[in-house]
């Protein structure tokens, strides 16, 4: 049953990233779009449920806050690493482009400028990594997966429970497969992978459903990887896709689409209980 019911949600995370690929010549607006449902998903779903799940404290703060913050910094390092990684690469192919044009002092000297403009705007434009959009559409799949998993488990306390929890998956993986799909192709990845992520990310709450028949996950476990999956999404979204939405387009549009994500998310938590 479990697995019959997650099927919903293979739908739904498939309805979502087609979604995504038809508005792409509103880029701007998918991205406003997309960072307001992730700021959803985090402060209005993931957030409070990883508060419940592991509500023990650390040193006065509690263990899911604690990880929420350490998904943040792990999200920001990984980003960084990455980024100084292509910034290095970029130095070797400017240093050979010096030494192969020495016999032209003024033209190597236009084209190293030329370089170090290349340079300079690739560490602006950190989400050109594509291992960066790799990476945050894996987390995706990872959390659609115990998605799946909660489904399975749900129906082993009841079949009531196990439809409430089936209903508020199935409701927000339209968001998961938008969000799967945007990430992936906004950090420059091709769109066959994108649409590989996609399907991953549609098939992960099957597969964890029927993984759930031959496992149990403590639930303060679950909790502390909420908050860490909350934290690098919350990163992602207020570092990467938010600024990004707005510095081509800084239209009125491109915020009442964040505030519809934001509100949307709200309805769906509302509705789900």
């Amino acid at each position: 049953m479990a697995v019959f019911v997650a099927l919903g949600a293979f739908l739904m995370t498939l309805a979502g990233g087609w979604t995504a690929q038809r508005v792409t010549d509103r880029r701007h607006l998918v991205l406003g779009l997309a960072g307001g449902l992730m700021l959803g998903v985090v402060g209005l779903d993931l957030l409070p449920e990883a508060l419940r799940a592991a509500d023990h404290e650390i040193h006065g703060v509690p263990a899911a806050l604690l990880l929420f913050v350490a998904g943040f910094l792990l999200a920001h390092l990984v980003e960084r690493l990455l980024a100084a990684r292509r910034a290095a690469h970029g130095a070797v192919e400017h240093t050979a482009v010096q030494h192969g044009a020495a016999a032209d002092h003024d033209a190597a000297r236009h084209e190293a400028t030329g370089h170090a403009a290349a340079d300079h705007d690739a560490a602006e434009h950190r989400h050109r990594s594509p291992e960066v959009g790799l990476t945050a559409a894996a987390a995706m799949v990872g959390h659609s997966l115990m998605d799946g998993v909660a489904i399975g488990a749900s129906f082993q306390v009841g079949g009531g429970m196990g439809t409430a929890v089936a209903l508020a998956v199935i409701a927000h993986d339209f968001a998961d497969g938008f969000n799967t799909f945007t990430l992936t192709r906004l950090y420059g990845n091709a769109r066959r992978k994108a649409l590989a992520m996609l399907f991953a990310d549609a098939v992960a709450p099957v597969a964890g459903a029927a993984a759930s028949a031959f496992l149990t996950i403590p639930e303060d476990v679950l909790g502390g990887y909420l908050g860490l999956f909350g934290g690098a999404l919350l990163y992602l979204a207020a570092a990467e896709i938010l600024p990004e939405a707005h510095h081509a387009h800084p239209a009125r549009s491109t915020l009442l689409c964040t505030v519809a994500g934001v509100a949307f998310i709200w309805l769906v938590v509302g509705v789900t209980g």
